[in-house]
């Protein structure tokens, strides 16, 4: 389960993918699918201002996707690729930037997992169709919009 979320937590993109598949792959996807509707008239947004991301998205091809769309990337670097880079030498190049003030916004990714995984047949994927997990998943999305946008308390 993939998601893109806005700054509170709210899902924007939410994608399955097979349970034996690393993050990387499916970012192209899931910013292939970001389309905001703006208020009033205007196309849609599908650029975000930044990308908050853990290490697993540290990799070059991410960055750079990220880098030609005009996205900032706050996405740490593992230890491993600093340790490349560094015997590298001068032919390393620079560290990428990474602000760790605005990386302490990417908890609220976690916690946004942390409750959608207290949904029983989600927690425990039970489900053995990819199309009735989704369904889950996006039940939750529908449900954590309709309690933002209602005007009821």
């Amino acid at each position: 389960m993939h998601h893109l979320v806005d700054g509170n937590g709210r899902p924007l993109v939410t994608l399955v993918g097979p349970g034996q598949a690393g993050d990387a792959p499916m970012f192209p996807h899931l910013m292939r699918h970001l389309a905001i509707r703006r208020a009033g008239r205007g196309r849609t947004r599908t650029r975000p201002d930044r990308v908050r991301g853990d290490k697993a998205y540290s990799s070059r091809a991410i960055r750079g996707h990220l880098r030609d769309r005009g996205i900032t990337a706050v996405i740490p670097e593992p230890a491993d690729q600093v340790g490349h880079r560094k015997r590298r030498g001068s032919r390393g190049g620079r560290p990428p930037a990474f602000d760790a003030v605005d990386y302490r916004g990417r908890n609220v990714v976690e916690r946004r997992f942390n409750l959608l995984k207290q949904w029983r047949g989600v927690a425990t994927r039970y489900d053995k169709l990819a199309i009735v997990y989704r369904s889950a998943v996006v039940l939750h999305a529908v449900i954590i919009w309709t309690k933002t946008l209602s005007d009821t308390p």
